[in-house]
């Protein structure tokens, strides 16, 4: 049996909750594998509505194992706070069908508010981060001084850890004015929910690799989109992860050729949320247009998306750096009603013609979508499940897509409905 990766192809927010929901329904085991709880999912099933930011999606399907990859950095107290919620709604949630790596990395609370510091004191150059601790979380990873899961099982070895994380993070806080941190305090704060946590723990590689060897479906589930990694995407305005399907493998710690197919999540026109350059923004009746008809709101931070015209150029650039093999094209029925489309094929860099986004922050500055123009539809798209019922020009503008991104369309959606999905390629029998 194939096993599935899937990432945002774009800037987050390209619909993935209800591609995964549609793909957790075949799928054994579904498996987060980077990001932080900075970035959430919507999942309507049977008319109920769970929003998930930690948790693996097929935590609410029952009979799925769920899995927190070490790829993930994990709020501890976030995490039990969002399990209350969906337990709330009537999930079950046990030590059998969710497993947290024992090498994740744990976000404090000295990681929020380094994050929430940082930003007010850049003020107008600010990343436009949410604030929750993902980048300082990450940086105490890289410079081998976080806490980990398995530091729960073992509050004795802890304090000289925490003593080790707070000499780097008070050193910071005197610098910027700030009191220290009470390394006291701190490690009472963790170690009482310490026993919240560790019955989830569990060496995740091992479990991936029987389950593989089981024949069982596993969907690797990314966070955020492809333009949003720390390598690849519009740095410095990036979360702090490989966001990239070739992370799914690092991330879980399974190798990469159990990664049988990549499918990105790709919504019709383009959107962001922060700071950063965004060449198709629009800033006209349109644009609103978009935001408004698209319900354009982060899950997370509520905050209002930014949109634009579809960008072939950024996605199809993506798709070479994820190893997209198909893409699931959502929110098609958002653009029933314009007269005319735009497409962005290629960029003006300084009177020069590029068909690529360059890394340059200057460059991403300064260029400019070159467009190409196409025939909108009056009629509606919505709740379509099949390409035949699709109007003539809302057809070619999804073949236009495949053929400028050089990738084909593996599923279309055309509402927030589970059902309302025209499927051209099973991700799991490709």
């Amino acid at each position: 049996m194939a096993n599935v990766v899937v990432v945002g192809s774009q800037w987050g927010d390209e619909g993935k909750g209800k591609i995964v929901d549609w793909l957790c329904e075949r799928a054994d085991v579904v498996a987060r594998f980077q990001g932080g709880h900075n970035a959430g999912h919507t999942l309507v099933i049977d008319g109920v509505t769970y929003k998930l930011s930690s948790l693996p999606s097929g935590i609410v399907r029952g009979g799925k194992l769920s899995v927190i990859g070490n790829g993930v950095v994990l709020d501890p107290w976030a995490l039990m706070d969002e399990i209350k919620s969906i337990t709330d709604q009537g999930v079950e949630v046990t030590h059998d069908n969710l497993k947290i790596a024992e090498n994740t990395t744990l976000i404090l609370p000295v990681h929020s508010q380094l994050d929430q510091l940082r930003e007010k004191a850049a003020g107008k150059n600010k990343i436009g981060t949410t604030g929750r601790g993902i980048g300082p979380t990450y940086e105490d990873k890289v410079g081998r001084r976080s806490i980990r899961a398995m530091d729960l099982q073992n509050l004795d070895s802890l304090m000289p850890k925490i003593d080790k994380l707070l000499l780097h993070h008070n050193t910071l806080r005197r610098g910027m004015g700030e009191p220290e941190v009470d390394a006291g305090e701190l490690f009472d704060k963790t170690a009482a929910i310490a026993p919240k946590i560790t019955p989830f723990i569990a060496p995740v590689w091992k479990l991936l690799d029987e389950q593989r060897k089981d024949g069982k479906r596993i969907l690797f589930e990314g966070a955020q989109g492809a333009l949003l990694d720390i390598d690849h995407g519009t740095y410095p305005y990036v979360t702090s992860s490989n966001t990239v399907g070739a992370n799914a493998a690092t991330g879980c710690g399974i190798g990469p050729g159990a990664l049988d197919y990549v499918l990105g999540i790709t919504k019709a026109y383009t959107t962001r949320v922060g700071e950063g350059p965004f060449p198709t923004e629009l800033f006209d009746a349109d644009g609103n247009r978009l935001g408004e008809r698209g319900h354009e709101f982060g899950t997370v931070t509520g905050r209002q998306r930014r949109c634009g015209w579809f960008d072939a150029a950024l996605v199809r650039q993506t798709c070479k750096i994820s190893g997209i093999n198909g893409i699931a094209l959502t929110k098609l029925d958002v653009l029933d009603g314009f007269d005319e489309l735009k497409i962005c094929v290629a960029y003006d860099l300084d009177g020069e013609r590029i068909d690529y986004f360059p890394a340059s922050e200057g460059a991403q500055a300064r260029v400019t979508p070159i467009y190409e123009t196409m025939s909108g539809w009056s009629e509606t798209t919505e709740g379509t499940r099949s390409f035949d019922d699709l109007p003539e020009a809302a057809l070619k503008y999804v073949r236009r897509i495949e053929e400028l991104i050089e990738c084909p369309v593996a599923m279309l959606s055309t509402s927030p409905e589970r059902e309302d999905t025209i499927l051209v390629t099973d991700p799991f029998e490709a």
